[in-house]
């Protein structure tokens, strides 16, 4: 069937929302986008049914994926005034490491009626890190085997990823474990009810898979953690892989229908929320880092060298970009510590000024705190409120905040926490530099783009330009471009990129005298980041002191 003007659908599912963009192929115009939010969220206290769940849980519910597909992608048809017979591909990204624990054909465990009270059968969302346990164990064994894929991870495996979170369920829910045909990545099961076929996307394989090489970690490494765990490679996680760009199905009759798009249409292979990003910052070839900031900041980067770096998320060959060693690193809380500030700690009469001028409480914020020249506060933060993802991998750390007096501000404690989250990025590019990783500029993505003063605080802190995606739908505009390749509009991503998506280049740019000053607090920060996550473990004490409290109350 041809068409009169190609175009493509992206959709990008977050941690709290899905967001659908419809995109023209010949110069990469945004026609129409749209937005939903996911009914139940963030399960982090208790299930739909009211069930408890314990500390450090993050479960959501798998049907909110598919309706964003049946509100938000005919919303953005819509939107664009297009023609559904005009959409020659689907695709899309999600948040990594999200897992679906489901049956053969892919239903969700926790739509069968006898797993809807049982917490192991949701869906354990990336932020998930009840299974600091089990990541402990894994990587104690693989340094004892010296387990040669565990240098590739920057020498730690991370709570957050599949293996960590399959040994919890085999561990803490057996019956689950062993009704579980399959534990899914999100962004492969979306394809999977795009296109009814199950096709496991080679940068989440990579990167939360521990797949290098070709292979996954033994049948006996696994063993050596559980014996029943042996089997949990060829049992519930081994699927094809599908190259990044390349088809993985067509839309089938019940996806048409639930989307308004053509039946039989390319269903572009799953990718990651963060790595799909690239072309559309201009950063498909190496040296440009890609910060995608939101709720969390996931950090990416290509090389044409491979190194192993201490403490990153890992590096997989073509896991961004075919033809080069793609490295990941990342931060689990940065718009989330701010929003739990926001929540927890402003006071009334903020709220009041707040709503009598028309502000957001965080413009509120941001527009005190930017009356402050560097360091008048005298604070400086740690921005581990959801653990350490990179470089001390280490989910038990939490968030510490030093230098509070009777007299401090809300917008100053606000700032400090800012300035935490930019010290943490400056660690990971000084990881990457340390390790013969070159990093050039940075690109910044998502929601926080929107505050300026948090992005010149961050070029500041990096001494770097700071470039930003000009589309406020950086992820779902990365998924449309890769719809285009898969649909052969494109060679490669390269061509891609350089139609689809552009950069504001160095929007911000170091100011010196600020420059200066950061460092001496940036001091300060490392020497917290060291002391509190290499030397002192009282963070960790007070994990075990809190789950001990709630295992003998109520909870």
């Amino acid at each position: 069937m041809s068409v009169s003007e190609p175009l493509v659908v992206g959709v990008d599912f977050g941690t709290l929302s899905g967001r659908a963009v419809v995109v023209r192929v010949s110069d990469g115009a945004e026609l129409g986008h749209a937005t939903h939010a996911y009914a139940h969220g963030v399960l982090d206290q208790q299930l739909p049914d009211g069930t408890e769940l314990g500390p450090d849980w993050a479960l959501q519910v798998p049907d909110d994926y598919r309706e964003v597909l049946r509100v938000a992608v005919p919303a953005a048809l819509a939107a664009a005034g297009a023609d559904p017979a005009d959409v020659i591909a689907i695709g899309t990204d999600f948040t990594a490491c999200t897992m679906v624990p489901t049956t053969a054909d892919g239903t969700p465990l926790n739509e069968l009626p006898e797993y809807a009270g049982e917490p192991h059968a949701f869906t354990k969302l990336w932020k998930h890190h009840a299974a600091q346990g089990q990541a402990d164990r894994i990587n104690e064994l693989a340094a004892q085997r010296s387990e040669p894929w565990l240098a590739r991870f920057g020498g730690l495996i991370s709570s957050e990823w599949e293996f960590a979170k399959g040994l919890q369920v085999l561990e803490e829910a057996p019956a689950v474990y062993a009704a579980m045909d399959r534990f899914v990545e999100a962004a492969d099961w979306i394809v999977w009810q795009l296109c009814g076929d199950y096709v496991r996307n080679a940068c989440s394989a990579g990167y939360k898979g521990i797949y290098q090489d070709g292979t996954y970690p033994t049948r006996d490494f696994l063993a050596g953690l559980n014996p029943a765990f042996a089997g949990f490679v060829t049992d519930k996680l081994e699927q094809k892989i599908g190259r990044l760009g390349a088809p993985a199905g067509t839309l089938t009759a019940e996806a048409a229908a639930w989307t308004g798009l053509r039946e039989g249409i390319v269903v572009a292979v799953g990718n990651v929320d963060a790595h799909v990003t690239a072309p559309v910052a201009r950063a498909t070839g190496p040296g440009r880092m890609v910060a995608i900031m939101g709720t969390s900041t996931c950090h990416i980067l290509n090389a044409e060298v491979l190194r192993e770096v201490p403490g990153m998320c890992g590096v997989v060959d073509g896991g961004i970009t075919e033809g080069l060693w793609g490295y990941e690193a990342g931060q689990s809380g940065v718009g989330d510590i701010f929003d739990w500030f926001v929540r927890t700690s402003v006071p009334e009469s903020y709220a009041a000024e707040a709503r009598e001028r028309g502000l957001d409480i965080h413009e509120l914020l941001t527009e005190k705190a930017a009356a402050q020249p560097v360091g008048a506060h005298g604070l400086v933060a740690l921005d581990w409120h959801s653990g350490n993802r990179s470089v001390l991998v280490d989910h038990e750390l939490s968030g510490l905040l030093v230098g509070a007096t009777l007299a401090t501000r809300p917008e100053e404690v606000y700032r400090a926490l800012i300035e935490a989250t930019a010290f943490g990025t400056r660690r990971i590019v000084e990881a990457f530099r340390d390790s013969g990783v070159p990093v050039t500029d940075l690109v910044v993505a998502g929601g926080l783009v929107k505050n300026e003063m948090l992005m010149q605080i961050y070029a500041d802190v990096l001494d770097l330009p700071l470039s930003t995606v000009v589309s406020k739908q950086g992820p779902a505009l990365g998924s449309a471009a890769h719809a285009a390749v898969a649909a052969g509009c494109f060679e490669d991503i390269h061509a891609a990129a350089a139609v689809i998506g552009a950069i504001d280049e160095a929007r911000f740019t170091p100011n010196p005298p600020d420059v200066a000053a950061y460092d001496a607090l940036y001091a300060e920060y490392r020497e917290l980041h060291d002391h509190f996550g290499q030397r002192d473990t009282a963070m960790h004490r007070l994990r075990r002191i809190r789950r001990a409290a709630l295992a003998g109350g109520d909870r």
